[in-house]
């Protein structure tokens, strides 16, 4: 049988680990290789681990042919639908593949024929992970180094801390990897105290102007509900606090006042 490797498929999908490859290898070695390969005419689709495995050790194994591919974009296509109905697989490739899928589609529209519009909410409803998840591994996809995606195909850092080590040039993302873990975990938290001590603080907003002696008694009368309180910034809030406490003394004043003979 005439089986043919195409490199570009066969490096589509994340490959297997060195522990998974050898689990997979026993697994073969003693029950046989169970599920048929799938193929597209002479082309491999499904099963490159295994079809390498049952080479070298001589196993045998059947293969099945899908008449539905029109096209290798069609094969991709097939190829991230099959992976991500897989348990296996893990949140970071389930988001690389959904995002591959949204490429194709984008590649493949016409004027007669748009492209479906996905926005990440169906990304990561496919993926069956978070939008925010989604939006991380955009950013990986775009700025990380080889070796930071490793990182986190390896677990040393996570989906969302790698997103923001991202944003460093290249050199430094490599020394953050080099250093592990801790220096990992060490500039994504450097990053973000520098994000959060750029941000323009917030203007305050203009003081309200004082009010009239009868306006005061009105609001002592009829409670605070006039005032807004959940728009006034801290200092507007600390400066409405004081006059009020000014316009207090004030009314204590008069009522002293009154009452004199």
């Amino acid at each position: 049988m005439n089986i043919t490797i195409r490199e570009d498929l066969r490096s589509f999908i994340e490959p297997l680990t060195a522990d998974e490859y050898a689990a997979l290898e026993r697994s073969l070695l003693e029950e046989g290789c169970r599920d048929a390969l799938v193929l597209w005419n002479d082309v491999l689709v499904d099963g490159h681990n295994r079809y390498a495995i049952c080479q070298k050790h001589g196993i045998a194994f059947q293969t099945v042919q899908n008449t539905r591919f029109a096209s290798l974009d069609d094969v991709r296509l097939w190829m991230i639908n099959n992976h991500l109905g897989r348990r296996s697989v893990s949140e970071f490739q389930r988001g690389v593949l959904a995002l591959r899928k949204k490429e194709i589609l984008a590649a493949q529209a016409t004027p007669e024929q748009p492209a479906p519009r996905l926005k990440r909410s169906d990304l990561a409803r496919e993926a069956r992970v978070s939008p925010a998840l989604i939006a991380s591994i955009e950013k990986i996809e775009k700025a990380a180094t080889p070796e930071l995606v490793e990182a986190v195909r390896k677990g040393t850092i996570s989906i969302n801390a790698a997103a923001t080590v991202a944003a460093l040039p290249p050199a430094h993302q490599q020394a953050a990897v080099a250093g592990g873990r801790k220096q990992l975990q060490e500039a994504a938290r450097s990053l973000r105290a520098q994000r959060l001590a750029s941000r323009p603080a917030a203007e305050p907003a203009p003081p309200p102007p004082a009010p009239a002696m009868a306006a005061a008694r009105e609001d002592s009368a009829s409670a605070s509900t006039s005032v807004p309180w959940e728009t006034d910034t801290l200092d507007s809030l600390r400066q409405r606090i004081a006059s009020l406490e000014a316009e207090n003394q004030a009314l204590k004043a008069e009522l002293a006042a009154l009452r004199a003979p």
